[in-house]
C-alpha cells in the first residue's frame, strides 16, 4: 500500500471519530422524523383527513403535521383531496 493511501485511509478514521456525535445525531433525527411520516400516513391510508384530524389523531401539534404534510405533498407521497370547510383534507396519492 502506497504512503498516500495510508495517510489518506488515516485521514477518514480521524474524521469519522471526530464527527461520530453528528452522525448518531442526524441517525436519531432521521428515525424521528420517520416515525411522524409513518404515523401521518397511517391515518389517510382509509381516508383522507385534515391537517386538525390528523393532528389529533397522531397526538402532534398541528403546526408539526402542517410542515410533515406540506412537505410530504411537494415530494409526490401524498395529495390534497377536496376541501372539508376550511380545510383541504389529505390523502394517499391514486
Amino acid at each position: 500500500m502506497s504512503e498516500k493511501k495510508k495517510v489518506d485511509r488515516e485521514a477518514l478514521k480521524n474524521l469519522r471519530q471526530e464527527r461520530k456525535v453528528w452522525v448518531e445525531k442526524a441517525k436519531k433525527t432521521i428515525q424521528f422524523q420517520s416515525k411522524i411520516i409513518k404515523q401521518i400516513k397511517a391515518q389517510i391510508a382509509d381516508d383522507a383527513k385534515t391537517i386538525p384530524e390528523i393532528a389529533q389523531a397522531t397526538g402532534l401539534k398541528s403546526s408539526q403535521v402542517l410542515l410533515y404534510v406540506s412537505g410530504l405533498k411537494k415530494y409526490g407521497d401524498i395529495a390534497e383531496a377536496a376541501k372539508d370547510g376550511d380545510y383541504f383534507k389529505y390523502g394517499e396519492v391514486s
